[in-house]
C-alpha cells in the first residue's frame, strides 16, 4: 500500500504543477486588479516631458474625469497602442500621460513621430510614479475620477476593441 502511494505522489505533484500552470496561462493579463481602485492617485510632483521647469502633481487630476496613461519610447506596444489614444482624444476623453523610464528627448520623439494625444506628460524617469502606481509594465492605463480617485484600470495596450468599452468607462464617472 505505501510503495503505491509513493508511486502516485510523483504523478499528483505533476498533475498539481499542470492545474497551476494552466490557470496562470489561461489568466487575462489585462484583468489584473489594482490594489489602488477606489483610492486616491498616489501624491506626486514631477516635471512635464516637454518643459523641465514646469512642474505638476496631482492636483492636475482633480476636476474632470481623466485617463492617465504610463507609456514608454522603448515600449513596442506603446506604439500599437497610439492610435487608440488618438481617436480616444478625438472622442473627448481627457487623457494625461506618464513617459516612464524614458528620456526627455526619445520621449519627445515618440511624440513628433506617433502623435500626441495627451494634454499633459509627466516625465517620470525613475519610475517613481509608476512604483507607486503599482504598474507591472507599460502600457498600462487608469481612470481617475473629477475627485482624483481610481476607478479602473487597463493592463496592456489599449485595442481598436477596446476603444468603445474605455469610452463606456469614462462615460460611467463623468
Amino acid at each position: 500500500m505505501k510503495r503505491r502511494l509513493l508511486l502516485l505522489f510523483p504523478l499528483l505533484v505533476f498533475l498539481g504543477l499542470g492545474f497551476f500552470l494552466y490557470r496562470g496561462l489561461a489568466m487575462d493579463p489585462s484583468a489584473r486588479n489594482s490594489a489602488l481602485l477606489a483610492q486616491q492617485f498616489p501624491a506626486f510632483s514631477l516635471s512635464t516631458l516637454k518643459d523641465p521647469g514646469a512642474r505638476v502633481d496631482e492636483s492636475l487630476l482633480h476636476g474632470q474625469v481623466t485617463l492617465v496613461n504610463v507609456w514608454a519610447e522603448w515600449c513596442p506596444t506603446c506604439k500599437e497602442e497610439m492610435p487608440q489614444l488618438l481617436t480616444l482624444a478625438e472622442r473627448g476623453v481627457r487623457l494625461v500621460g506618464i513617459n516612464y523610464k524614458d528620456t526627455r528627448v526619445k520621449g519627445r520623439e515618440f511624440l513628433d513621430e506617433f502623435g500626441d494625444p495627451f494634454e499633459v506628460n509627466i516625465f517620470d524617469p525613475d519610475g517613481d510614479l509608476g512604483f507607486e502606481l503599482g504598474v507591472y509594465g507599460v502600457p498600462e492605463t487608469f481612470l481617475v475620477d473629477a475627485e482624483g480617485i481610481i476607478r479602473y484600470k487597463h493592463t496592456g495596450y489599449i485595442t481598436p476593441e477596446d476603444v468603445e468599452r474605455v469610452v463606456q468607462e469614462v462615460g460611467k464617472w463623468r
